[in-house]
């Protein structure tokens, strides 16, 4: 079509195509998330293992089980990125950044032990064992020992909420290029 009251040519996108456009954008950002979370956690706990596995070697004690680290990174980073999607954090804007890194590692560090609890009382459970019996000696048992290991936890978290509070406030990209290349994003100061 051609004159002065010609429409241009555009292909309108139906609705549904935009939605799905978005759901998978929207599905690979999880993804991407839960990758990041899941390798930070296997990490830690591979460390935490190997840790472990040189300490009772001292005593005689061979211990080999890394699937450990490898089956709680993955069933703890579903729960962490579910409990970080649900952000029942207050607002921080305007105070150090060092208060939401603290309350975040140490509210997720709970969290983490107890699904760890939750999900060897259910695996105890499941195997015929009783609720006494399934409830797991974490840290060696007593009050102590959560409170250490819930400790361990909440240090370990600091640099990946370090890196997520400094991303919020600086923006992913411009923290992304400083941490790669040592600068920040062209035209940005």
């Amino acid at each position: 079509m051609s004159g002065p009251h010609a429409q241009p040519m555009t292909e309108s996108i139906p609705p549904e195509d935009g939605r799905l456009r978005r759901l998978g954008r929207r599905l690979g950002e999880e993804i991407r998330r839960m990758a990041a979370i899941y390798a930070y956690l296997w990490v830690v706990f591979g460390v935490l293992v190997l840790h472990e596995s040189t300490v009772l070697s001292r005593h005689g004690i061979d211990v080999r089980f890394y699937g450990f680290a490898f089956i709680n990174a993955w069933i703890l980073a579903k729960v962490m990125l579910v409990a970080e999607s649900l952000d029942v954090r207050p607002r921080w804007e305007g105070r150090p950044l060092i208060l939401p890194i603290a309350v975040r590692a140490s509210g997720f560090a709970v969290l983490l032990v107890c699904a760890y609890t939750v999900e060897e009382v259910l695996l105890g459970l499941w195997k015929g064992h009783s609720l006494a019996g399934s409830l797991p000696a974490i840290g060696g048992g007593g009050v102590r020992g959560p409170v250490v290991i819930t400790l361990i936890m909440a240090i370990a978290l600091v640099p990946y909420f370090t890196y997520r509070e400094l991303g919020r406030v600086l923006g992913r990209e411009r923290l992304r290029a400083l941490m790669v290349s040592g600068t920040g994003p062209p035209g940005r100061d």
